[in-house]
């Protein structure tokens, strides 16, 4: 799960993390109410999407008055905001925060991350501030300095004294990088996040180190003991199938295709897609009903696959180990005769009850072409969809 910027400095702030100080602002007219609470002769107006690359985007304007903060906050609301990472649709502003200005002597990267590969979070930092981190790795990958982080232990003072000096933080304010550190640390562990982004952290004239940007990602797996963090939610910003798919604990992720595919597991999920994708089809998502779908949960999820309008038929393969055959036959006829099916679908079923699932499909009336195998059905639904 993700949250906005202001939502994160607002967690920092909380937890001894220097942040500059801000408001956030839904109308023009509170933009400039939050510019004048500010002890700065320079604002920052700063769209609130979940996305980065929003400064390249036009999303972020310097303002030297208060007439500058109306008018940039009223260019920005209502704007649709299209950065790498929003994709071609873009994203629509609802929110600002309005920031103090800040003397920026020099740009740092700082993140933390989990290294599934070690089982270690990860603290990485660079000199190289406001980049992207990606384009850091490829051009100047020696500039980036990591330290991983015993889970007994934690990360220590020497440690993140050490990062600090590798990226050149200047030697008098190292113990403060190093403070800012071990207290971002704490908050990521505190609030089970899965990544914590400071892009850029800055040093400024009068001395301070703070956190210029933050971005956030929480384990979704920890958020039934993280209410505080659950509130942050914003669901105007997620797409409203995967909302919807949440509610059933189904794994759902829009795509840009237009084969709809239902499948028990993750692995079997990206093997579906990767099928789909050889024999020259175009997935429409990726859905994971789980080991222990119910009918119910298999008719919500055939509901969420066809309220995309962008798909053009449907492949249903499921290997029954826990989640049976039956159980799945049963929801995928519910769902179809109450939505109304008029699109191929194409069912493949293997494993346990599966001749009783087969018997439900055929008994159902409805238009569904059996697959022998993964590769056959994959076949099939190209071909219908083509």
């Amino acid at each position: 799960m993700n949250i906005h910027e202001y939502q994160g400095k607002e967690i920092l702030r909380n937890n001894g993390v220097s942040v500059p100080n801000g408001k956030v602002a839904f109308t023009a007219e509170e933009a400039v109410e939050a510019a004048k609470t500010l002890e700065s002769s320079v604002y920052v107006v700063k769209a609130q999407i979940h996305a980065g690359g929003r400064g390249k985007a036009g999303g972020v304007k310097i303002a030297k008055s208060l007439d500058e903060v109306r008018t940039y906050a009223d260019e920005l609301i209502g704007k649709t905001l299209v950065t790498h990472q929003t994709g071609p649709e873009g994203k629509e502003v609802k929110r600002l925060l309005i920031e103090e200005g800040c003397d920026i002597k020099k740009e740092y990267y700082v993140g933390l991350v989990l290294d599934r590969a070690t089982s270690q979070v990860v603290l990485m930092a660079s000199e190289e501030g406001g980049t992207e981190i990606e384009e850091v790795a490829e051009a100047t990958p020696e500039k980036i300095f990591k330290e991983y982080i015993d889970p007994v232990v934690g990360l220590t003072g020497f440690q993140a004294r050490r990062i600090a000096f590798n990226i050149n933080i200047p030697k008098e304010l190292v113990n403060k990088a190093a403070k800012f550190m071990l207290g971002l640390y704490n908050v990521y562990i505190q609030k089970d996040a899965s990544i914590v982004e400071i892009n850029p952290l800055v040093v400024t004239g009068d001395g301070d180190v703070m956190a210029l940007d933050a971005k956030f990602n929480f384990d979704s797996n920890a958020l039934y003991r993280r209410k505080d963090v659950m509130e942050l939610r914003d669901l105007e910003e997620e797409d409203a199938k995967e909302i919807e798919a949440s509610k059933y604990d189904l794994s759902y992720i829009s795509l840009d295709g237009n084969i709809g595919c239902m499948v028990n597991g993750a692995g079997l999920a990206m093997a579906t897609m990767d099928i789909v994708k050889h024999y020259g089809g175009d997935p429409a998502n990726f859905l994971d009903v789980g080991g222990g779908a119910t009918a119910e949960k298999v008719t919500e999820a055939f509901k969420i696959i066809l309220s995309d309008e962008n798909v053009k038929g449907i492949f249903v393969n499921i290997f029954g180990g826990i989640m049976k055959c039956d159980v799945i036959a049963t929801g995928v006829v519910e769902a179809a005769k109450q939505i109304g099916l008029e699109v191929p679908l194409v069912v493949r079923l293997e494993g346990t009850n599966v001749d009783l699932g087969k018997e439900i499909l055929n008994k159902s009336g409805l238009n569904i072409i059996a697959a022998e195998s993964m590769a056959d059905g994959a076949q099939k639904i190209v071909e219908q969809v083509g």
